[in-house]
């Protein structure tokens, strides 16, 4: 009886461990040793790897001219979005020619995705452009920029649940002389 506390307790961690999700990262040499068709990516569920902000500065510091002097204005007006690790995605489609995917975490918006060789062939968040490691992002055909470090955000899978097996199983019968 003085041990049922501790049995409940393991089986509780047991089963707690087992339920996570263990992602892996998504990369080229998986996606080619599958090859996946543009459909069966759309059945892929993508998670983000690392938080990604994203901003556009909507409204500059104004003036204004009162009694014949200038008055600057404080304050911009700045659109952020946040997306946290672990944020789920689906491909909106694959990009002709190219390894890129549109990955989307929101209806109707989406970020773009390509192997990186540097990282061992991982998809990361591709940009137009990179400066001091702040990427210009078109998304929701606006332009936006990143935090300085998003460009090390990729794209995650659950491998486990992709890593289905399928067998098709026949019996031959063999041949004979005739």
């Amino acid at each position: 009886m003085k041990h049922y506390p501790l049995i409940l307790i393991a089986i509780a961690c047991i089963f707690l461990s087992s339920s996570c999700t263990r992602l892996t990262p998504f990369t080229e040499k998986l996606y080619k040793a599958n090859n996946w068709s543009e459909r069966e990516l759309k059945d892929i569920q993508f998670y983000l790897s690392d938080e990604v902000v994203i901003r556009r500065q909507v409204k500059d510091a104004s003036s204004e001219i009162i009694s014949g002097e200038i008055k600057m204005v404080d304050g911009r007006d700045v659109d952020q979005i946040v997306l946290k690790r672990k944020t789920p995605g689906v491909l909106e489609f694959k990009v002709e020619d190219k390894p890129h995917l549109a990955v989307s975490f929101e209806e109707g918006k989406h970020f773009m995705f390509g192997p990186n060789p540097k990282r061992g062939g991982e998809y990361r968040l591709l940009a137009s452009s990179w400066k001091n490691k702040v990427g210009k992002i078109n998304y929701d055909d606006k332009v936006y920029y990143t935090e300085a470090g998003n460009g090390t955000a990729g794209l995650m899978v659950n491998l486990k649940k992709i890593k289905r097996l399928e067998v098709d199983t026949r019996k031959v019968k063999g041949r004979t002389v005739k």
